[in-house]
């Protein structure tokens, strides 16, 4: 990776089916597995393996260089957790020198206390380990390049998984695996639930004396006209019409405008134009890309369903959390 000193570039590949490899990415570590070929050709020390469904905010720098320091064949990114929140992860047990020697993967009761770690070996102070006796896994790795590859291609060839396969694998065959302390935010967005929760998180901070919006964020370029937006994202170029109410929404914008006389025409035709139309009610929802939600309607899942696969009509519901899909056409006077 570069930044802003161009000393790296970023290359997008995906996934794919060949005649030697009839199948796509099985897993994290064969997504890896089927791209070594490329990545062994970079004169490379090490390899940072990432998640692409986190959110977060870490100095990989010092993440590589606590690798170099300990000597490591792989270090795994550990967050400290409380007894509460441990049994929704999974869980390392470290030595002294924090040096991993155990997994377990959500363990409860007795299982869960034999887990316990003293904290205060990774950096954090007395306190704090009190609080957080538990370690778990982030998903997120720096490897050696040629523990990688013998890892891949000849210790494990048929793991598809690092977090539950290869990584315990590399402990069992007595590879050193090091956990690196991370105490900051880091919140797994792979779930529709835990990326609404995540986008509306950034809503809750102080609000100046002065604001139009009360705990929202505004995105550039918005057309926002007399409505009502409380404790939302609203997203580049979203269009917003008169007596609109807006609770607890991610709004993800639009990719382009439509110019008044599209609008008319759109309006002429019976049909929708880009946005929230007039008097429409949106609350716990995200409203993808380009959406036209007509005047009147109402997204405000008032019967509290918790599934439903409604695509057909331009919307599913995960968690109670009403998803309009990307250029759905929810037509005027739609009650969800």
């Amino acid at each position: 990776m570069g930044g802003y000193k161009n000393e790296g570039f970023v290359e997008v590949l995906a996934a794919q089916q060949s005649p030697e490899n009839p199948n796509w990415f099985q897993g994290t570590a064969d997504a890896v597995r089927q791209y070594l070929w490329l990545f062994e050709e970079h004169n490379v020390l090490e390899f940072l393996v990432l998640a692409g469904d986190h959110l977060y905010r870490m100095d990989y720098e010092k993440f590589i260089q606590a690798h170099r320091e300990t000597d490591a064949d792989i270090t795994v990114a550990a967050l400290p957790m409380d007894e509460k929140r441990a049994t929704a992860f999974g869980l390392m047990k470290i030595d002294e020198e924090g040096r991993i020697i155990e997994f377990a993967e959500k363990p409860k009761g007795e299982a869960l206390k034999a887990m316990k770690v003293d904290t205060t070996i990774l950096g954090l102070d007395d306190v704090r380990a009190k609080e957080m006796p538990y370690i778990a896994s982030m998903g997120i790795y720096v490897v050696s390049k040629n523990v990688m590859l013998d890892l891949l291609r000849e210790k494990f060839p048929g793991a598809n998984d690092f977090g539950s396969e290869v990584i315990p694998g590399a402990t069992s065959i007595g590879m050193r695996v090091q956990a690196y302390l991370y105490d900051g935010y880091w919140e797994d967005i792979g779930t529709i639930e835990a990326f609404y929760n995540a986008n509306l998180g950034i809503t809750k901070k102080p609000v100046p004396d002065f604001s139009f919006y009360d705990h929202s964020v505004i995105g550039e370029g918005c057309v926002i006209k007399n409505c009502k937006i409380h404790h939302s994202v609203i997203g580049l170029r979203s269009c917003i019409s008169e007596g609109a109410i807006i609770e607890d929404t991610l709004l993800m914008g639009a990719d382009y405008y439509e110019t008044d006389a599209d609008r008319r025409f759109l309006a002429a035709k019976g049909s929708v134009p880009i946005g929230i139309g007039k008097n429409s009610h949106i609350k716990r929802a995200i409203i993808d890309k380009n959406a036209r939600i007509g005047e009147n309607v109402k997204i405000i899942n008032g019967d509290n369903v918790q599934e439903a696969a409604r695509e057909p009509d331009g919307y599913f519901i995960k968690s109670g959390i009403v998803t309009v899909i990307k250029d759905a056409l929810i037509p005027s006077g739609t009650v969800i």
